[in-house]
């Protein structure tokens, strides 16, 4: 049986993160994806640059590029597809969570039905 991978990211944000980490001029910066309760669905992904490495981060190499996922963070995020959308409403980082059951129309937030009596009414306010 093959294991889902964590996380996966689209050309387009591959390209992307490669180019911007190239200008950061830090080998050992790496793409940390992380979730955490919050945001108008219960849940919320984050995503920042990151040089340091933790005991319980999982490291996953995509062509050249290191995310990074601490372990609180893998399970509500396995299997998703890290996306990058410049359209209309702007341009940015986008995530696609097969676990999520519910996500608001900002795209940074969601609800993996979990604590579904939790979420709240969709503001995106952040």
């Amino acid at each position: 049986m093959i294991e889902q991978a964590v996380v996966s990211l689209t050309p387009e944000a591959s390209t992307r993160l490669r180019d911007l980490l190239s200008k950061e001029d830090n080998p050992q910066l790496a793409l940390r994806i992380f979730v955490s309760g919050g945001g108008c669905s219960g849940m919320q992904y984050g995503m920042a640059f990151d040089d340091q490495r933790r005991a319980d981060d999982v490291i996953i190499d995509h062509g050249g590029v290191q995310i990074l996922v601490d372990d609180f963070s893998v399970g509500y995020i396995r299997g998703a597809e890290i996306d990058y959308v410049d359209s209309l409403m702007g341009a940015g980082f986008t995530v696609h969570n097969p676990n999520a059951v519910h996500s608001c129309s900002c795209g940074h937030s969601f609800d993996t039905g979990d604590d579904a009596g939790s979420a709240q009414a969709c503001g995106c306010g952040h």
